[in-house]
């Protein structure tokens, strides 16, 4: 070996790629924080506690869509909707509640009801492979939700009011 060579390795960029700074990661790490009743989590980096929103192409590819989904995702899944729906709550002072029904085999249905007013509906298909390549598409998607849910209620106020 040369004195003072430089050892060249292909060095992996960080999973999910560098952290960004968006309010609703920080909504969904504090969703996930009021889980934890005996304040472990405090602590924890964000990155740490949303590592597993974090899902490669591959590890996409590589995922069974057969069976019943994980009860781990389908949290992951509950509590991404929650932070939606907090956000949603913090931007216009309206409750929004999420409701959702799931088939085992991995699709169906989640819906946020503020007031009389359905402000999010989406239909699930491989839930199995929920997840996001990035941090950036993660908070992109929540964010992405919660603005078109302002826009449906400011739209329609007296509804999500009601």
């Amino acid at each position: 070996m040369q004195t003072g060579a430089i050892q060249t390795e292909t060095m992996q960029p960080p999973r999910g790629g560098a952290m960004i700074d968006s309010p609703f990661l920080v909504q969904l790490a504090a969703v996930i924080r009021a889980e934890d009743s005996h304040g472990l989590w405090d602590t924890k980096p964000v990155a740490e506690l949303l590592a597993e929103f974090i899902l490669t192409a591959e590890e996409r590819r590589q995922t069974p869509i057969i069976g019943d989904p994980d009860p781990d995702l389908i949290w992951r899944l509950t509590k991404f909707y929650d932070a939606v729906g907090l956000m949603i709550e913090k931007r216009t002072g309206c409750m929004a509640s999420q409701m959702q029904k799931m088939h085992h085999e991995g699709f169906g249905r989640i819906v946020l009801i503020a007031g009389r007013l359905v402000v999010v509906s989406r239909h699930l298909r491989d839930v199995h492979r929920f997840g996001f390549e990035t941090w950036a598409k993660l908070a992109q998607a929540g964010e992405a939700l919660v603005e078109d849910a302002v826009a449906v209620i400011g739209t329609y106020p007296d509804a999500a009011r009601a």
